[in-house]
Parts: structure tokens; sequence; C-alpha cells
């Protein structure tokens, strides 16, 4: 192959924002009010206005005319965007370290990272799983997902997820809800046909809440708790899991710059059942190696994303060897568009992984066009 084909030539970032879908997030009588929890976690003014926040989907051309896509996290800095662009310009794709990127921000990264697998997928004619070391999977389980819920509407969403085949619906909560009618009322209505994930982002903050919100939750119909309490509390973990007949889980997220070395503190306390791990593809794939020898179950986190960002988790879940809980990929369920041609496939709970080479999706340009901001960086030589 030539070498002057592999260049990249040019890289265009385009910011979007894509609003969520009514009633797709709280109860309408249930509001966030807590903005400290909505500064961390870069939602906006509250939880509620995550999918207000903007996206940006980067395009990468190589000078033989192929395009790799991309998408950011939301809230990302479009100043970083722009060093970034400039960082990768005029370098042959082929050379560059795909582990190691010159991108320090985790919430660009992986950005810049599916769009470089893409490409690299396309050279080879492979997707970009086959770059990771392969599929251990061409289906990935996921969840269903919702925010928080009056117990009825909890009973209600659980039910559509159960009738869409989901086996595990996931909630967001606060220590204001009601969780123990939550799943009191999801029992009646679902029977045994689903299981809940409740996930308080840490939002219980301690033991003694725990203890309390979870009092008279029948365990039966739990999958578990995630991240409950506060991240540092590692033997508060441990507690719960030897406390609570249910499984408790630690996410740990990459792009909420939390460190891939969280993972050691939790193995060695054996503080944690399994995890929920989203963060760049060879990052991610090693966290799974570091859960697969402690002998522990993993899912593929997200943050309820678009279809370019999905696609690369499928990829990446594929390529996990013990990525066998239902993974958080439900952003069509979500957000008004998913910006790509062809949606993920879903059948009976589980999403398809893509097999056409790279990432296996395409940009839906006339989506792009309807959901931009008009702020567009772009950069050529």
């Amino acid at each position: 192959m030539n070498m002057q084909n592999t260049i990249i030539r040019s890289i265009d970032a385009t910011e979007v924002i894509v609003p969520s879908k009514p009633g797709s997030l709280n109860s309408d009588s249930v509001f966030d009010k807590d903005k400290e929890f909505a500064k961390k976690f870069l939602t906006g003014a509250s939880w509620t206005e995550f999918a207000n926040q903007s996206k940006w989907i980067i395009q990468i051309k190589l000078s033989n005319g192929l395009v790799g896509i991309g998408e950011t996290y939301r809230s990302a800095s479009g100043e970083m965007i722009e060093e970034a662009l400039k960082t990768f310009l005029g370098k042959d794709i082929r050379k560059l370290n795909w582990r190691r990127l010159p991108v320090i921000d985790q919430r660009i990264y992986e950005a810049f990272e599916m769009a470089v697998l893409d490409l690299i997928g396309k050279l080879l004619g492979v997707p970009v799983y086959q770059l990771l070391g392969g599929a251990y999977r061409d289906r990935v389980e996921c969840m269903g997902w919702t925010g928080r819920r009056t117990p009825e509407d909890a009973a209600v969403k659980a039910f559509e997820a159960m009738q869409r085949g989901h086996r595990v619906f996931k909630f967001k909560c606060s220590d204001e809800d009601p969780v123990r009618l939550w799943t009191k009322e999801i029992k009646r209505k679902c029977g045994n046909g689903i299981k809940v994930l409740l996930d308080p982002n840490q939002r219980w903050k301690d033991v003694d809440t725990t203890l309390r919100l979870m009092k008279g939750v029948e365990n039966d119909i739990m999958l578990g708790l995630e991240d409950p309490i506060l991240h540092e509390d590692v033997d508060g973990f441990k507690y719960l899991k030897q406390k609570l007949d249910i499984p408790i889980y630690r996410h740990i997220s990459l792009p909420y710059t939390q460190d891939i070395k969280d993972i050691i503190a939790f193995v060695r306390s054996d503080a944690v059942d399994g995890y929920n791990f989203n963060g760049s593809a060879y990052n991610s794939v090693l966290l799974a190696e570091i859960a697969n020898l402690e002998g522990k179950k993993c899912w593929r986190g997200s943050e309820v994303d678009l279809g370019i960002l999905e696609a690369m988790a499928l990829h990446i879940a594929a390529a996990s060897i013990n990525c066998t809980i239902p993974s958080d990929l439900f952003g069509e369920l979500v957000r008004e568009d998913d910006l790509i041609k062809d949606p993920i496939r879903f059948e009976n709970g589980s999403a398809v992984v893509p097999q056409s080479d790279g990432l296996g999706v395409a940009l839906d340009e006339l989506a792009l066009k309807k959901y931009k901001t008009g702020r567009v960086l772009e950069h050529a030589i």
C-alpha cells in the first residue's frame, strides 16, 4: 500500500445536540434538584438535562478518500478537540500507536480512537473488534434503562423492557426514591420476568443509608446494586457485599477522569461481585482482563450515547472475555436520533455486533445537519 494514501489529510469536528425523547427519563412528578451531582457528571443544570449537552462528531479523512468517524462524550471541550485535530493532521494513520493516541482528555479520547480504528479496520478489511484481539460473541445482551420514577411508572417501564426481550432493567435513583415500592410494583406487574439493577451513582453515599433504603426489597428481583456509596469507601463496598444477599458492582468510568488503577484496591479487597467499565477500547479490554483474572464478570457502560459511540461499545464488549452481564447500550430508547444511517439491530434484548469493516456503521449526514449547533472545527493540509 502506498504510504501517501494513509496520511491524514483533513479532520472535521461538528458539534451536535440530540435531545431525549419525551417520557424517556424521570416521571413528570420526580425532579432532580441535586446541583452538585449534575455538576459532577456534566449534565447541565440538572441530571435530566444531560441529553441537551453537546457532543462532537469527528470525521478523519485519509489521502485515499477513506473516512473514519467518532463521537465524543457529552460536554467535551471544543478547545481540546481543536488541539487534537492539529496533532493528528499529516500523520500516517498506520504508524500511530493505536493503544496510546496523542490525546490527553478522556472525554474526547475515544472519539479519535474510534475514528482511527474505523479507518484501520477499513484498510485491513476487518471489524474493529478484530483489532482488539477478536470477538468472544456476536451479540451483546443489553439492559433496559430509565431515570427516577414513581413506583407505578417504574413498573410500566420495566414491563415494556421485558416485552422487548430484556432480562434486566436499570434505574437511576437517589436517596429520595422509594426503591422498595419500585421493586414491589415491578414484581407485581412483571412477575419473575425481569431483574432490577439500581444505580444511585454514589448518591446513597454510605453504608447505613444503603441498608435503610434496601430494607424490605425482595432479593430475588434484584440483579444488584451499582455504586450505592462513595467510591473511596472500599471497605463499605466490601461490607455491603457481605451483608446484602445481592451482588454489588463498581462502575469504573474513565471519561469521568477516574483512573484505570482504581480497580486495584477493589481486586485486593475482593470488594465487589463485578464491574461496569467504560472508557477507551484498549483500556476497557485490559480492565476486563483484570476482572476476569479476579473471577469477576463485567458489562459495558455508557453515558446514554449516540450510534457511533454505541457501535464502538459493541466492538469492545464483543472483545472483552467476561462481558456477559447485560450492557448499558440503550441510547436509541432515550435519544431522538442516533445519527447513523442504519440503527443498531436489537434481537430479543441483545444488540447485534456490526460485522462490516471498521465500526460497521455510517454517519447519517441528514441527521447531522438537523442536530448540529453550527459550531464546526475544520483542519486540512
